[in-house]
């Protein structure tokens, strides 16, 4: 219970104290470890784990479209990718399917990534100044 309790404290302490490009990341990689659960439960035929997962992984994509921001042009293609996504999750969770939302999970991975790179790229110019 200590442990549990000294994990938690842990993970709130991350949170609090991370940079908003990093809650992204940490939404990201939640998404994709959801959605790998539901992967998961999908094999083993447990449809309401499965279906809890998607929902989870859903919600963070939601949340990336609610927070796009639209004064960007790019806005309207990450409208879009997130719109295509959550499709596709439905898709997954009414067919029980775990090929549709692997697909969703490569997506995810690649704008994941893409982030990383991201972050890398300003921590680097802040050092140096660019």
């Amino acid at each position: 219970m200590l442990q549990q309790n000294a994990y938690a404290q842990y993970q709130n302490n991350k949170i609090m104290t991370a940079s908003p490009a990093e809650l992204t990341l940490m939404l990201y990689e939640g998404a994709i470890k959801f959605g790998n659960i539901a992967i998961v439960a999908m094999e083993n035929k447990n449809p309401a784990k499965a279906h809890e997962n998607i929902v989870r992984v859903e919600n963070i994509i939601q949340n990336f479209r609610e927070t796009l921001d639209k004064k960007y042009p790019v806005w309207q293609d990450f409208e879009n990718v997130y719109v295509y996504l959550l499709r596709r999750c439905h898709e997954a969770n009414v067919a029980k399917d775990p090929e549709i939302m692997e697909e969703v999970l490569k997506h995810l991975r690649s704008m994941r990534d893409n982030w990383k790179e991201v972050i890398k790229k300003a921590a680097s110019e802040k050092k140096t100044g660019a």
